[in-house]
């Protein structure tokens, strides 16, 4: 453990908010974790279409963050928006005491605020990146300026670390040079416990954000509709935000009856799921690293996901199985096996996942970047 206690400014453009309680949430369990060794502030700006007047402050501390977080009246003439946004700015780093130095989490647009804090504030940064939008082609979909910026940021950067090699070569396959160490997403090992599973159903778990094109929900219900065939005793448990909107697919398969669908839930609460499934599954189209494949292991349960972004990277081998993208039979053939051939590794998942993303790896690894930055 470093001797030294720095003071480390988080500025995110992602973080939860009263606007998006879930936002960045990953972003909060870094934050966390960092704390374990170092004080920290965030600096977070979001626009809240319920706002009165034009920009409101809400500071107050949490885990032992002290969070400031600056809301912006919405308005369409982007003159104002940007005079708000950056009054809003100074206000925040005017309240938050003398810091040691800024990591800024997600490149693009804070960045340039990063940049600004360099060069009058000489404070140095070090970027952590999570953007599944660096991966083509939804690279394609990224403006020129933005681009010619992010290119600067990077450069000015003392350490750039994307959760995955894939992203990092995302990222550099978009001319963004710099000084590359990959950090993984964080889990809380002390509360995604391994537990006695007594469900005497089949389980299937999934949890996301439930949009099609991306997690590819529509064929996780046609999968377990031909799996429902082979195993009558097997259930399929969807969370996430709207998740009932999947439920007209159930229906017209006629398998409304062996699958919840659950609304998003606080994230403690995904532990008892976890725990409780026969296994975790991921049809994704694309990813980075979900923190949810990580919990999962740190609970002792298998993982079925498509292989794709950075998921290879930290996914051993007797653990569960990688897919390709959108090979249902694939898919069905993997849970078949499970099913036959169930995986019990539950004390060596668990102890993986503390040897690789508990509070105290990613805290110190963090806390090593910070002090090389300054040294």
């Amino acid at each position: 453990m470093n001797k030294k206690k720095l003071h480390i400014l988080f500025l995110c453009s992602w973080y939860p908010s009263r606007v998006l309680p879930n936002n960045g949430d990953f972003i909060q369990r870094h934050a966390e974790a960092v704390s374990l060794l170092h004080d920290i502030s965030i600096l977070h700006i979001i626009s809240d279409v319920s706002l009165k007047k034009n920009i409101e402050i809400v500071t107050q501390k949490t885990n032992k963050i002290q969070t400031h977080i600056a809301y912006i009246k919405p308005i369409k003439n982007p003159i104002i928006k940007i005079y708000w946004f950056l009054k809003a700015f100074f206000i925040l780093i005017n309240k938050i005491e003398k810091f040691d130095i800024v990591h800024l989490n997600k490149l693009y647009p804070f960045g340039i605020l990063a940049l600004f804090l360099k060069w009058f504030y000489k404070k140095s940064f070090i970027i952590s990146e999570h953007w599944t939008g660096y991966h083509q082609p939804q690279a394609k979909n990224i403006s020129k300026i933005e681009i010619f910026l992010s290119k600067r940021i990077t450069k000015n950067a003392s350490f750039i670390c994307p959760v995955s090699k894939d992203l990092q070569k995302s990222m550099t396959h978009l001319n963004f040079y710099g000084n590359y160490t990959i950090v993984p997403n964080v889990v809380d090992t002390n509360l995604f416990l391994p537990s006695k599973n007594e469900n005497q159903k089949f389980t299937i778990l999934h949890i996301s954000n439930m949009l099609d094109s991306h997690k590819n929900v529509s064929g996780i219900i046609k999968t377990f509709s031909k799996l429902k065939n082979q195993i009558p005793n097997s259930e399929l448990i969807l969370i996430g935000e709207d998740s009932k909107k999947h439920k007209p697919l159930a229906d017209s398969l006629q398998i409304s009856n062996s699958i919840q669908f659950i609304d998003h839930i606080p994230h403690y609460k995904v532990i008892e799921y976890l725990q409780k499934a026969t296994v975790f599954v991921l049809f994704s189209n694309y990813e980075n690293l979900p923190c949810v494949i990580l919990e999962s292991f740190s609970c002792g349960t298998p993982v079925i996901s498509t292989n794709v972004g950075g998921v290879s990277e930290f996914f051993p081998k007797n653990f569960g199985y990688l897919i390709t993208p959108n090979n249902e039979n694939e898919f069905l053939e993997k849970l078949l096996t499970l099913y036959k051939n169930p995986i019990q590794s539950k004390a060596q998942m668990h102890t993986y996942a503390k040897i690789n993303f508990s509070y105290d790896k990613i805290g110190n690894t963090f806390s090593n970047l910070y002090l090389k930055t300054l040294n």
